[in-house]
């Protein structure tokens, strides 16, 4: 796309992948040209000739150092549950639907046991690929719900591969009632992947922004 509208070969650097099915409301990119462009050019031509379930919000002139992956500081993602016997139609690309009750109070005393700086090598889709470190911060964590739609928040200073669903496919199974905030401490602490952590569907995950 950038080749057709720029006539230059250009490499893009997102600020993280994503899942195949996990949506990106605040993805920040960047890419290095030869030419001096008009932002708002560039902005117009990008949204021209890319299909119509993504667009360019923004495009700005940036700092020769910067970098969308690197400088990140901080990510939040959000994770939207549809918890109801049906499934809202026009939330099913955006939301996992969940048909058993859920304990929302339940889900929160485990989201606040994973805040915090933690090993989270339990947390993580890949444990035999070699990573740095599985260490993280965790801003917060919250789950909040506002009639059939509940919300998990996550914020971090990084993510493992798959992080955020794993730690949602804990958090419903605490909710559903077969995992207690004991054995959440128990897996936290084991720093190893069991199928007490499922994957939780790609769906209802979100990358809602980034900072720098």
């Amino acid at each position: 796309m950038l080749k057709q509208l720029t006539g230059e070969t250009v490499k893009v650097h997102g600020s993280g992948r994503t899942d195949r099915g996990v949506h990106a409301r605040g993805q920040v990119a960047h890419f290095n040209l030869s030419k001096k462009w008009v932002c708002g050019y560039l902005l117009k031509g990008m949204n021209a000739l890319l299909p119509g379930d993504i667009r360019v919000i923004r495009a700005s002139r940036a700092k020769p150092d910067f970098h969308a992956r690197r400088r990140a500081v901080k990510k939040e993602y959000r994770y939207f549950i549809w918890n109801a016997g049906v499934m809202d139609p026009c939330r099913r690309c955006y939301a996992t639907h969940v048909r058993q009750p859920l304990d929302v109070k339940a889900m929160q005393a485990a989201a606040q046991l994973l805040v915090g700086r933690h090993d989270f090598a339990a947390f993580t889709a890949n444990p035999h690929v070699e990573v740095e470190s599985t260490t993280r911060e965790i801003f917060h964590l919250t789950v909040t719900r506002k009639g059939p739609l509940i919300v998990i928040r996550a914020a971090s200073d990084g993510f493992l591969y798959k992080m955020v669903r794993s730690l949602t496919g804990l958090l419903l199974r605490v909710g559903g009632g077969s995992v207690s905030l004991d054995e959440v401490r128990e897996i936290l602490a084991s720093k190893e992947r069991t199928a007490r952590v499922p994957t939780a569907p790609a769906q209802g995950l979100f990358l809602w922004q980034v900072w720098y």
